[in-house]
């Protein structure tokens, strides 16, 4: 869904020009030419960004902006003057930026986007809290004196509000949406809660996203830039796949979590924030330790409390059935249209399956399933993909000796073969990584 902005300025040719401009951009706009009208619209559509022009008629722009920073607007001003004490002002207010005209679109382009994204992750977080509320979901993690035990590790750990987390396991268990249950049960649950992926950004890239850069410290840098760890101030900051963390950025992330402080890019200031850090790896640390990959100092600095989620095939019987069960529930929120049970024999299908994808793939599975299923009761073996209608012993334990690994290393090989040897492709049907696939192959000596 693209973001919306409210345009509020009296000058007709800036409301249609830079109107325009955003609409180009894919941004739903709407516009008005007092600071009266602009508040009841704002009340109306509640928009992710207001651009306010300072000048107004009647009720001038710092007005218009106390009152919609009361409810908890994001503005970003405009001035043809370049006043320095109405910018302060601004700023004392609670405006996210302060821009003088003739405003540079790029630049207000850029700085939309940003305040966007901001006003976007608060909005989540807001969803995340009524979502989670009472219980968080402790009980949907499984039924087994295991399970129930990890989850008793989980609340004890949400409550230890500035002890850092480190959670392992394989691709797809659910690490993330365990982070998300750390920060909804903790004192830090109404302050942000900000994901960012380690894997497959660039050093320079991701030091901008995770600690911001000052105007001017690299060539396409027009203004200031909070980074990650600024906006997850006072909640947590999830960094997943930690084990892929740029051997340049390692360093500064120790000095943050040693001393809660930082340097922008380009920055002589050090920046202090209060952030909880929760980390999560597929990978083997200690083995990147040893390889000269990780920073030991780092390594040992996460694992303060590192907790491991099993894979699917590990987990019982009665975790595995909890498992589907929340899934089921969570996608019949999103496709209500869809059968709302399964059958015994999907239930029987779906438990003995050995889920090399884990929770992804589970999730993938039956939210075809759903989709399929649209105007039927329940869902039946019609609507699973063709591995599991063409082996109808899988969900017999009788009919086959074979074990978890052994079904998990057919299941990859029958994949492979569908997508004719392609990777990639192979990876997404089994919701898994490209890296995570390429392991098992290794692992269990595939020629594909």
């Amino acid at each position: 869904m693209p973001a919306s902005v409210l345009l509020i300025d009296d000058d007709v040719d800036v409301l249609r020009s830079v109107g325009n401009y955003f609409e180009r951009l894919g941004y739903e706009v709407t516009r008005e030419l007092s600071g009266e009208a602009g508040l009841a619209t704002f009340d109306r559509l509640r928009p992710e960004v207001v651009v306010l022009d300072l000048r107004l008629p009647a009720m001038d722009g710092l007005e218009v902006l106390e009152h919609l920073r009361q409810r908890d607007a994001a503005v970003i001003l405009l001035t043809g003057e370049a006043d320095v004490s109405s910018a302060v002002r601004a700023m004392q207010l609670g405006a996210e930026n302060f821009l003088t005209k003739p405003v540079d679109m790029e630049h207000l382009a850029a700085a939309t986007a940003r305040v966007a994204e901001k006003a976007r992750l608060r909005r989540v977080n807001e969803a995340l809290l009524v979502r989670n509320a009472p219980d968080h979901g402790l009980d949907s993690l499984g039924t087994s004196s295991g399970m129930q035990e990890f989850a008793q590790q989980v609340a004890l750990l949400a409550q230890s509000e500035r002890t850092t987390v480190l959670l392992t396991g394989e691709s797809g268990t659910g690490k993330g949406w365990v982070a998300r249950m750390i920060h909804g049960l903790s004192p830090r649950s109404k302050a942000p809660f900000v994901e960012v992926s380690c894997t497959g950004l660039n050093a320079a890239f991701l030091d901008s996203e995770l600690f911001g850069h000052e105007k001017g410290a690299f060539t396409d840098a027009k203004d200031r830039k909070q980074g990650l760890f600024e906006i997850a101030d006072h909640g947590t900051i999830f960094l997943d796949e930690i084990g892929d963390l740029a051997p340049e950025l390692q360093p500064k992330l120790l000095k943050v979590l040693e001393t809660k402080t930082f340097r922008r890019s380009g920055g002589a200031r050090e920046v202090t924030v209060d952030v909880r850090l929760v980390a999560a790896t597929s990978k083997e640390l200690q083995a990147e330790v040893e390889s000269g990959r990780f920073r030991e100092d780092l390594y040992y600095r996460l694992s303060v409390m590192p907790l491991m989620l099993p894979a699917v095939r590990d987990r019982s019987r009665e975790d595995r059935l909890a498992l589907i069960t929340r899934l089921l529930s969570d996608l019949r929120a999103e496709l209500p249209d869809g059968p709302a049970t399964l059958s015994s024999e999907v239930v029987e299908r779906l438990l003995a399956y050995p889920w090399p994808g884990n929770v992804r793939e589970i999730r993938n599975v039956l939210e075809r399933a759903l989709i399929l299923g649209r105007g039927a009761s329940a869902v039946s073996i019609e609507h699973l993909p063709g591995e599991f209608r063409a082996r109808p012993g899988l969900g017999d334990r009788r009919h086959t000796p074979l074990s978890l690994e052994d079904l998990e290393r057919q299941h990859i090989e029958r994949t492979l073969k569908h997508h004719t040897g392609n990777r990639t492709r192979a990876a997404i049907e089994l919701g898994i990584s490209r890296a995570t696939l390429i392991n098992k192959i290794k692992r269990y000596s595939l020629t594909s």
